[in-house]
């Protein structure tokens, strides 16, 4: 397959070219105000490109349709609008006026919100990583007119430099490749779409044991663990929740044993230095996306709702196996409810990492919004006492527990650019304990005055020209976050706002993210006074937006037992089987639709990333749900799914370990608790809340109330459980393993004996 890579086009755009070309040492840039075709998008990436001069189109029919009349290639770039590299392209490349002239007098110009498409943006990044050994964003690709790849990169200089060839270079020299050699193009497109085909097309095989796959991807942790530092690896070093979440899963599958200990601790270590560390907004809540060094204290400053969900399940999990990161726990759920949520309850996308330093800049800054200089600090700060400790003021204490430098604390390593120069990156290198040691004051007063100082700092950050809000909101990363709070409200059940932020969600989703033949839509957009809008022709859900939205309802329904929610999550795996199954090979979801003529492959995910990979998430629902409702056919499913992965379980198992905790599940016997009695009964409600207070990632929970019994959806379906329900009368907790169901348990206390021993 790659030897077609080896094309003479494909050599000739990675050969070095001279450091300059005349013809574009000197470009004009303009900002059109005549808006080009995005204007009429939502996307506040397409948005974003609206007034340049390029004629860019939304990727569509209409886009196609003209590069086969007019037998142009295509030229399209996929990005987000929180992308730093995305930017400097635009401001460099597609606000200039001559490269603009070159693109639309020899190509049809797409542009790609890769969080709208992600199909597009996997399949052609498979395609840019095969061809250069690396990918990113932006993501540029060039196509024929019959959509099938050229050649492609990532983020190109408009010049050459930096060892890259300019993209004025490139421009040239793929029309002339196509006005000379159209046929040999064409042939090697198709050439590549069918090599790319060949590689994606599923290969089953018998999947490896549990226990094996388990301690295979414990041990590759274990190596790449900084025990040290936290996390895994050097730099950049990224949070990979779904990693936290496995190690989690570890530990209670051997809570005594020294690797489930070792697990154990390799979570506490990296989430405790990820809340320390400058990845942390210490000041406005939340995480930032990872950090540039491998000390968490230097971060790539934009906020993706998706990290926030995840790390929210990740570290409320945490909090019910150890009491420990409440304060973190609430962090991050406030973080989201001030500031990417929406009116009417959905979340919002992502907040950029640049933003203008002041009201009066011209040119944005990464991390302005959030560094800090010791001047403002102290100008804010040092007139204030501490209430616990008058013979400190608030800017020593905050500026001794954040390690705030006179010169700024970050090192010149991490900011090639200056960006961060004389600034502070807030990062506590010194305990909480030992700094209330320091400051002879307890822990909780101590925790008082940071916030004291926090708030005021809080205040004056939200003077500065604000990063830009993403604020379109995705069904599957609504989903995410939909996760996150329902295990936050039930690590922390006395904030009920955090499962009524849930449930407000779940409201929007179905209100605004649903079509009308029942259908999920991708994406919904926010207006200027905040009103909900959609475009001409919506983006139709893919299976990850139908995947992580059936994980949402069944872990809300742990929550509050709201039957409707089951009822959903079954309407949905349908259409998830309908329109995604690999019907010809059994092997697993692919990612678009079936009926998309708009891309030349369809693919399955191959490994979990910053979200995981649907067929991890999938496999793991079917196993869930097939001990919810007794449905075999969803344990057949799963098992497809493990052989589908078959080979990358055996020999890279830690590439998919969200998916190790379906396989895990799929192997050992359900472990069910039923709770049945009156939902108004003072037992019924402990026994329900001791429960949800346990981490059992194990567990099929389920409640039967007694007062709805005759209409419960849940019992219509699962007729064994009906059987076991219909004598009981009065509050009685089942708790079922290896097939069989103990004795009935009545009271409080011996729940809370046997749940010690799940």
């Amino acid at each position: 397959m790659l030897s077609l890579f080896r094309s003479p086009l494909r050599n000739a755009v990675i050969t070095p070219f001279r450091k300059t070309i005349p013809f574009f040492a000197k470009m004009s840039t303009s900002s059109n105000s005549k808006p080009n075709r995005l204007i009429h998008e939502k996307s506040p990436y397409l948005l974003q490109h609206a007034y340049n001069p390029v004629d860019w189109h939304p990727w569509n029919v209409e886009a196609f349709t003209k590069a086969k009349e007019l037998n142009r290639p295509i030229f399209f770039l996929v990005g987000y609008s929180t992308c730093h590299w995305c930017h400097v392209m635009e401001h460099e490349s597609f606000e200039n006026e001559e490269l603009a002239k070159i693109m639309n007098e020899n190509f049809i110009n797409i542009k790609v919100d890769r969080e709208e498409r992600p199909d597009v943006d996997k399949l052609y990044m498979s395609f840019v990583q095969a061809m250069t050994g690396g990918g990113g964003w932006p993501m540029s690709v060039f196509l024929t007119p019959d959509l099938k790849p050229i050649t492609g990169g990532t983020y190109f200089p408009p010049v050459d430099q930096y060892g890259r060839p300019g993209f004025g270079t490139i421009l040239t020299m793929i029309s002339n490749q196509w006005k000379k050699n159209e046929a040999k193009v064409k042939d090697q497109g198709v050439a590549l779409a069918d090599a790319i085909k060949d590689g994606l097309k599923p290969k089953k095989s018998n999947a490896p044991s549990a226990e094996f796959v388990l301690n295979s991807s414990l041990e590759h942790l274990v190596e790449s663990f900084d025990e040290a530092r936290g996390g895994f690896g050097g730099a950049p070093k990224f949070p990979k929740p779904v990693d936290l979440d496995f190690l989690l899963y570890y530990y209670t599958q051997d809570k005594k044993s020294e690797k489930g200990i070792y697990a154990l601790k390799m979570v506490e270590k990296t989430l405790q230095a990820m809340s320390m560390g400058g990845i942390h907004d210490h000041v406005g809540k939340g995480f930032h996306r990872y950090s540039v060094d491998a000390n968490w204290h230097v971060p790539h400053f934009e906020k993706m709702l998706y990290d926030q969900g995840q790390l929210l399940y990740v570290y409320a999990n945490f909090h019910k196996l150890t009491g420990k990161f409440k304060e973190i726990v609430e962090d991050i759920a406030d973080y989201v409810k001030e500031n990417l949520t929406h009116p009417e309850g959905g979340f919002y996308s992502a907040e950029d990492a640049d933003s203008l330093p002041t009201h009066d800049s011209t040119k944005k800054r990464e991390g302005a919004f959030c560094v800090w200089t010791k001047e403002e600090i102290d100008e804010l700060l040092e007139d204030r006492p501490c209430r616990y400790n008058e013979n400190i003021t608030l800017a020593e204490l905050f500026e001794t527990y954040y390690e705030v430098g006179e010169n700024g604390n970050v090192p010149p390593y991490t900011d090639p650019h200056d960006e961060l120069k004389n600034q502070n990156v807030l990062i506590a290198k010194v305990e909480h304990g030992k700094r209330a040691t320091e400051f002879k004051m307890s822990l909780e007063k101590l925790s008082v005055c940071l916030e004291d100082a926090k708030k005021i700092l809080r205040e004056r950050r939200a003077l500065r020209p604000k990063p830009h809000l993403d604020s379109k909101c995705l069904t599957s990363w609504n989903a995410l976050m939909i996760s996150g709070y329902a295990s936050a409200a039930t690590a922390i059940p006395e904030r009920k706002e955090f499962l009524e932020s849930a449930e407000r969600a779940i409201a929007f989703i179905r209100k605004y993210l649903v079509d009308d033949s029942g259908a999920l839509l991708r994406s919904v957009y926010t207006g200027d006074n905040k009103e909900v809008v959609q475009i001409k022709e919506p983006i139709r859900g893919f299976a990850d937006d139908y995947v992580f939205l059936i994980q949402a309802l069944l872990d809300l329904y742990e929550v509050n037992f709201d039957e409707s929610l089951l009822q959903w999550a079954l309407e949905l795996q349908a259409r998830l089987d309908e329109l995604f199954w690999d019907a010809e090979h059994q092997s697993g979801y692919y990612m678009s639709r079936k009926d998309d003529a708009s891309i030349f492959a369809r693919m399955q995910e191959d490994q979990d990333g910053a979200e995981p990979a649907t067929n991890s998430v999938a496999s793991l629902n079917l196993v869930r749900m097939a001990d919810l409702f007794d449905i075999p056919d969803y344990r057949k499913k799963a098992a497809e799914i493990f052989a589908g992965a078959g080979a990358r379980l055996q020999k890279y198992p830690y590439i998919l370990n969200k998916m190790l905790i379906g396989v895990n599940r799929f192997a050992k016997s359900p472990q069910q608790i039923i709770v049945v009695g009156s939902g108004k009964d003072k037992v019924v409600q402990e026994f329900l809340s001791l429960i949800k207070k346990k981490y059992l990632p194990d567990k099929t929970l389920a409640f039967v109330d007694l007062d709805t019994r005759e209409t419960s959806f849940l019992l219509e379906k699962n007729k064994h459980l009906k059987e076991l329900m219909s004598a009981v009368q009065k509050p009685t907790v089942f708790i079922c393993e290896n097939f069989a169901c103990g004795l009935p348990i009545s009271s409080v206390d011996e729940l809370g004996k046997r749940l010690e021993t799940l």
